[in-house]
Formats: structure tokens, sequence, C-alpha cells
């Protein structure tokens, strides 16, 4: 349900802003904020949000309206900020699984919000931050890292909103604002079909990366060597060595007439899994013959019967006195000339004037329902750029069947114009080339029909290539290891900009006391610090501080006390000249509140992960600890399916070596990659 203009304002003490959907938050429009993300996302609220009456279980909540430019219709985006010291779910369960366990907790959390259609014009409710309905639903924590929870289009519900369209908006807004970091967790599908093993053949990489989106941490021990190695696996599979793999599985026919029709459709050559699955993912539209295809297929409705037995038996008459004229299938005619042109390009020709004389008698309630030769050269043109292979096709097209129907050319009594028409088969029609006479029987139809569907065909070959390889343990691998990979990362690199400002990334290194107490673990991301270019020594020193103090719940009380390579230089000394802007600099500084258990997004780090596949870390799979050793695994890697219940005792397999061997094993190994502890696997968690 739409938001309308007067709706939006009769509530509020002022008339809201309204901006456009598909130019908001464009370089400057509205705003061109040049500081971090913790003071961009103020200026955000403060000049392109209004505040809600209401809140979200003490959240305050802002509300941004956006119209879109061409449909016409309004929508809310909302904000809300969540302090962590207030909320219920302090911790970030999503850093924890995507390998940033070592952040700092943030102390607020900024959701913003585009509720499904139905809700636009009602408040929010509680809990509004556990529901996947949501157009979007995006998670940016103060220091500019987040996460991007979920995102639904058209397919996901939306009646006027496309997924890139949503996609879009989000990119935008993280630019604008200078987030630093977002995940996402790939999990989107289209018919059934999990979209990262898709695109990543057919792409290189997850749907999400149109937005430059790229792999963060895989699942089950997975690294980025070994998801790219499966990827370049699966999407040079050659055509042609699939269709001699399948030669013996019910696929091959169905497999066969699939490649060879997109090989015709296309114009470049279509040699490996990726080259076909890019070349199907980019039509845009079925083309006229492929439609008629499905319908000749199918009987007409049996209102319509009767008036198709009269047309045709008003053709048969037309034509009764031609009926000893012999005809010939065309693909043999084809075969016989020394054209220049390859045969499957003019029985494809062919097959486009048949479709457009088909397309004409079916929409012409007229006898003969013919096309003059400018007629059936313009339809083809629709197709076929090659306005010479038309020519040449429509030269030999005379007494010849084309997918079941014979095409003559004769002169049209009533316009004495040259026709060319289509007539159903008969039992007397004779057919040359020693080809035995074509008796009228029941289609026997493939599985798939070629282009009546894409989507249909793409789900063809992902369900019985990339998942049902015959007697392949490497394919069947390759597509595993894809889609155990589901957390992608895109980056927003710090950039000095060339402007009247200081630019650097600090960080604040506790002094011996704090690392015996406990700061033992990875020192966390460093903080953007923008300063005016006459900043000074102690400048820098305040900014960091009161950054720290800002941004993070542990290092509130934090008080600066040194530059690293800086020691001797006095606060009052200007920066510029002393240290290059853009630089990484060291800071050294006492006071962080160590006794809070808001310290680490991971939480107490008081668990152990080692799994056989070579996990280290907590990835958001089921896991299940040992009873004995207290160490976690996976569930998968220790024989237990997703269906199956944990045992009330477990002991692993490293406690106990007399028990039998796991039903699973995943430690497999790609040809020229070397095992994991060879690629320092121990060192990277």
């Amino acid at each position: 349900m739409t938001i309308s203009i007067f709706e939006a304002c009769r509530k509020r003490s002022r008339t809201p802003k309204i901006y456009g959907l598909q130019t908001f938050a464009h370089p400057g429009c509205p705003i061109a904020p040049t500081g971090p993300f913790r003071n961009n996302i103020r200026i955000f609220l403060e000049q392109c949000a209004e505040p809600e009456t209401y809140n979200i279980e003490g959240m305050p909540v802002w509300c941004t309206f956006l119209a879109h430019e061409n449909r016409g219709f309004l929508l809310p985006l909302y904000t809300i900020e969540e302090h962590v010291k207030h909320s219920v779910r302090p911790l970030c369960d999503h850093c924890r699984c995507t390998g940033w366990s070592h952040h700092l907790v943030s102390q607020r959390k900024y959701h913003m919000i585009i509720p499904v259609d139905e809700e636009w014009n009602k408040p929010l409710d509680d809990g509004v931050f556990d529901l996947q309905t949501h157009l979007l639903h995006g998670l940016i924590h103060c220091n500019g890292f987040g996460h991007l929870l979920c995102i639904n289009g058209i397919e996901g519900g939306s009646k006027f909103l496309y997924g890139r369209e949503i996609m879009d908006l989000w990119d935008r807004i993280c630019t604008n604002l200078h987030a630093r970091k977002i995940t996402v967790e790939d999990v989107s599908k289209k018919r059934l079909m999990d979209l990262r093993l898709l695109h990543g053949v057919a792409y290189g990489h997850p749907w999400f990366g149109r937005w430059g989106y790229r792999f963060c941490q895989g699942s089950f021990g997975v690294i980025e060597l070994k998801y790219e190695k499966a990827v370049e696996i699966l999407s040079s599979l050659e055509l042609n060595k699939i269709i001699q793999d399948f030669s013996t599985t019910s696929q091959y026919r169905d497999l066969k007439h699939m490649f060879r029709h997109y090989r015709d459709l296309s114009e470049t050559r279509l040699v490996t899994m990726r080259d076909l699955l890019r070349f199907i993912l980019t039509l845009k539209s079925r083309v006229p013959f492929q439609r008629e295809k499905a319908v000749s297929c199918t009987l007409p409705p049996s209102s319509s019967l009767s008036r198709t037995m009269t047309r045709t038996a008003l053709q048969n008459k037309t034509f009764a006195k031609e009926k000893s004229v012999k005809c010939r299938k065309f693909s043999n005619v084809a075969a016989n000339l020394d054209s220049r042109w390859p045969i499957r390009r003019l029985e494809y020709a062919a097959n486009v004037v048949v479709s457009a004389l088909k397309e004409k008698k079916a929409t012409n309630a007229s006898i003969n329902a013919g096309m003059t030769r400018q007629e059936a050269r313009d339809a083809a043109r629709l197709h076929i750029g090659d306005t010479g292979l038309i020519d040449y096709v429509l030269k030999w097209m005379n007494n010849v069947t084309v997918e079941g129907l014979i095409v003559r050319r004769a002169v049209n009594p009533m316009t004495r114009v040259l026709e060319y028409t289509i007539q159903e088969m008969e039992n007397d029609v004779q057919v040359n080339d020693a080809e035995p006479e074509i008796v009228p029987k029941p289609l026997s139809l493939p599985a798939v029909i070629p282009g009546i569907d894409v989507y249909k065909d793409v789900a063809y070959l992902y369900n019985n290539v990339l998942l049902g390889y015959p007697e392949s343990e490497l394919v069947r691998l390759a597509s595993q290891t894809v889609l155990d990979c589901k957390n992608f990362v895109k980056e927003w690199p710090f950039v000095d900009e060339e402007d009247e400002l200081l630019r650097f990334i600090c960080r604040v290194v506790p002094n011996f006391c704090d690392l015996e107490t406990g700061l033992t673990s990875e020192i966390p991301p460093g903080e953007i610090i923008v300063l005016p270019l006459y900043a000074t020594v102690g400048d820098l020193k305040a900014e960091v501080q009161t950054a720290m103090r800002d941004t993070y719940c542990v290092t509130e009380q934090l008080v600066v006390t040194d530059i690293e390579g800086m020691e001797g230089i006095e606060d009052r000394e200007v920066l510029f000249g002393a240290v290059e802007s853009g630089s990484e600099l060291w800071l050294g500084g006492i006071g962080a509140d160590l006794g809070t258990e808001l310290k680490y997004e991971g939480g107490a780090d008081n668990w152990t992960v080692r799994c056989r596949c070579g996990a280290r870390d907590d990835d958001g799979e089921r896991m299940v600890a040992c009873d004995i050793c207290e160490i976690w695994q996976h569930t998968r890697c220790s024989g237990i399916g997703d269906s199956e219940a944990v045992p009330p005792l477990f002991v692993c397999e490293g406690c106990c070596t007399s028990l039998a061997p796991s039903r699973a094993h995943y430690g497999f190994e790609f040809e020229g990659i070397p095992p994991m502890d060879e690629l320092g696997m121990e060192e990277m968690y």
C-alpha cells in the first residue's frame, strides 16, 4: 500500500522533506559529508530524516521519505539507533560469523529499514529487527562496519521495487555516509536455485558482486583460494565434454538439443559452461518463434477446435491440385547447397521464416494468410541481422518441409503477388531425398523445450550439470565448495582526498598492564580521524581520544598519552609537515575498561573450534562439542545430518579413535592446491 504525500504530512508538525528514490545519496544529494561514518550518520539524521513520535523498545526512530521519480509512489526509509548498553542483544552475531570477533563492541548500531509494501502506512512494531520480510534491512555499527541483513524485491513480495533498485539505494547510502566494510550472507534464490552458485559460474562472482561484494569467509574451512579454484572448475566445463559425459544418461538428448539451440542464437562461440549460462542470462526476452513452438505442442481449446478444423479443410481444398507435388526436407536441401553460411545458420533462418508464417496464420482469419517476400524478409530481420542470409534462404524455400510443415511459394490469385504459405503435412505427401513418407503422429516432446523460458533452461542446467554431473566427484565437490561460501564483503578503502583536510588511520595500543589484564585478542581496525589543515599534535590526540570514547564501550574512559614516532614533538606543534596526511598512526593510551563484558563482538573467548575441515572459528554453521575435550566441530563433518538431532553424548574422533569413521568427509583437495596446513591455515585463525 503506497503512501500519499498528504498522508505523509498530515500527522507531522512540519512538512517532511521528500527525496527522489533514484537520486537519493548520490554525491552531494542531499548531503556531502567529509568525516567518518560516526559523524556522518548524525548529519544524515539531522538533515535528511524526521524523528518519529514513537520509539522501538526505547530506541529512537527517524523516517526519510523517498518518492519514485517515474512510478510516483512514496515509501519510508526508517533509521533506528540502537544503544548496545540498553539492548537485549549487545553483541553482534553477524560480526562473529564473518571473522570480526576481534572487533571492539561499538556503542551504537544503526538499523536502516524499508518495510514490506503493506506496512508503509503503519508505524514499526517491536520485534522489527527479527523480520525477514523487509524490502531492506541494513545494520551499520558506529565505527562504519556493518551488515546487509535482508533484501527483498519483486520476487520477495514487493509490488513496486526491484531488488536491483534497493541494492542501488543501499550502496549509495553506504558510499555517501563513508561506510568502511559491509558484509552480506548470500542465501538468495531464484526458482530454488542458489544464486551464489549460478552467478558464480556465469560471472565469477555472486549476484551481490555487481556492487563490489567479494569473498569474505567460507564455511567448513573453505578459503578464498579454494573458492576461486572451485568457480574456475565449474565455469570452464566444456560443452562438448559435457555432452560426451552425459551420452549414456537420460539427459543426453535434452542437453544436446539445448546446447545447439543457444549456439545457433549466439553470434559468438559458446564453448564453456560460463559462456552458455552468461549468454542465457543476458537474453532479455523470448523470440516469437519459440513461443509458437510451445503453443503448437498443445491442442487448441475446444471452443476453437471446430474453427481450426474448418480453416484446415479450406486450406487443404485450396492446395488439392498440388498434392502430387513432392517435397524435400529443408535440412537436406541446405546440406547440398554450396553456401558460405553453415548449415545450422541456414536452418535457423528457415525456422525464423516459418515461425513468422505461423504467427501470421494464427492471427489472420483469411484462408491463405500468406506473406509476401518483403513481409517475410522484414519479419526475419527482427531476429537476424544478415539480410544476405535471409534472401538466400527465401530463395530455396519452396516445396520444402520445416518443423513438420510444408512451405510453398505461389502467386496469390487475389493480389497477383508472390506469397509464402505453410500447410500441415498430409498422409499422401511424398518427401524426396530417400526420406520416408511423413505421417502425422502425436508429438513426442523433450523434457525441456529450449528458449520458451530461459530460467527453466537455466534450472535444468543447474540441477543436472552443476548438481548432478554423472560420476564426477570433482564437479560435485566444486559445487559444494561454492555453496559453502555464503559470506561476502564490500570494502570502501581509506582514501586521503585532495582537499583542505588531514586524514589518518589511528590505532590505539594499550599499555603493557592492559595487555596483561585482558586485551589479548588481535588488534582491532583503526579509526579514521579527520582534522583541519592547521591542526596540532594535541588536536590529534584529543580527536582520537574523543573518537574512541564515542565509539567503543571498552574505551569510554580512554586517555591517549602519546603518538609513536612523535614522542619528542610538543602538543602545540602543527601536524602539517610533521606527518604525512593519509598515514597510519599508532597511539598509546591508558584507562581501557577491561572489566566490561562488552569488550569484543565475539564475546568471551572461552571456547575452541577445531574441525577436520580446517575451521578454527565460528562460521555460523551447526556445531557440536565433544563431551570429553569440549572442542567444537561441525555436525556435518562429524557425520550428523542437518535433519538429525545431536546425540545426547558425543565423543569426537580424536578422543575415541575406536569409533567408526565419520560418514562424511570434506577434507578434499583440488588439483594444484596443497593441503590447508601447508597454506598456513593455522596462522589464519
